[in-house]
């Protein structure tokens, strides 16, 4: 039987991919202007963006229980192996929580086939890894011990990098602290960021938007190799111009031949704010196209 792969939607993989590969998705959780949503069922990045710009200040909450519970009660009824794979546990429980779901299941007496596993990524930096492992599963792998084995190697090698407009949309979310030193943008300082076992760090200060693009190609280069052996991966906050402009120096300098662009998802959004883009690829190549 074929392994099957979960992700939630912290992973902000295009839907195309999402179908293509048969993808389940869990929902990560949305409040804003005292309404709870459903990252991509009940709400939208571009309506949340727009909220956002209004003054709305939303938080988010982990994929309810409930949900992981039905979904790996299915797992188990259907004999099926599984891999779900989460987002960052540094940034959200819902790893924990999967896990304690799993664990009292097992003490009802059911019993999934199922492997968690922390992606210690976020966006499309976790979205590529699923992407990897979906591709795995396609080209016919059933041994979901060496599929873990692989997804670890990936995320061993997974590199983020990103910048955003405010970075009070971060300090406001506790994702990185007041004490860094970056907020400066009176001063149109671009800070860039990165993440490190699942967790997001400030890596430097760009003065203006030109040139945060080309810093953004420095450390592209600086970290990674093998660019036209790999898939990079780029995501933005309602900033599609800047992404595509950011997607065409990739393509052109580093000949890389499958540059994957997608939205922010609401579940990152809501914390790092609109103007964000990121970008994500491997050290080096591993079993790419």
């Amino acid at each position: 039987m074929s392994i099957q792969l979960i992700v939630d939607t912290g992973c902000d993989l295009p839907q195309h991919i999402i179908d293509e590969h048969k993808i389940e998705v869990l929902p990560l959780v949305v409040h804003v202007n005292e309404e709870e949503y459903y990252d991509k069922e009940t709400i939208q990045p571009s309506s949340l963006y727009t909220m956002m710009r209004d003054g709305a200040v939303p938080k988010t909450s982990q994929v309810p229980p409930d949900r992981m519970k039905e979904m790996f009660q299915k797992l188990a009824e259907n004999n099926q192996p599984a891999i779900y794979l989460t987002l960052s546990s540094g940034i959200s429980g819902t790893y924990q929580t999967a896990c304690l779901v799993r664990d009292q299941l097992v003490e009802e007496g059911i019993e999934p086939n199922l492997e968690i596993i922390d992606s210690k990524s976020a966006s499309l930096g976790y979205g590529l890894i699923g992407y990897y492992i979906a591709r795995k599963i396609e080209e016919g792998t059933t041994d979901l011990n060496g599929l873990v084995s692989f997804t670890h190697t990936l995320i061993d090698k997974i590199q983020h990098i990103f910048t955003v407009d405010d970075l009070e949309y971060l300090v406001r979310g506790g994702r990185v602290s007041k004490a860094s030193g970056f907020v400066g943008g009176l001063l149109k300082i671009k800070p860039v960021l990165h993440m490190e076992e699942g967790k997001l760090f400030p890596l430097e200060k760009v003065r203006g938007s030109k040139k945060v693009l080309g810093r953004l190609m420095e450390l592209i280069q600086e970290r990674g190799s093998e660019f036209e052996n790999q898939i990079v991966a780029i995501s933005h906050a309602d900033d599609l111009n800047r992404a595509n402009e950011l997607k065409d120096m990739i393509e052109e300098q580093l000949k890389v031949k499958n540059v994957m662009v997608n939205t922010i998802g609401c579940a990152i959004g809501a914390h790092a704010g609109p103007g964000t883009l990121a970008v994500y690829f491997l050290d080096s190549a591993v079993d790419a196209e």
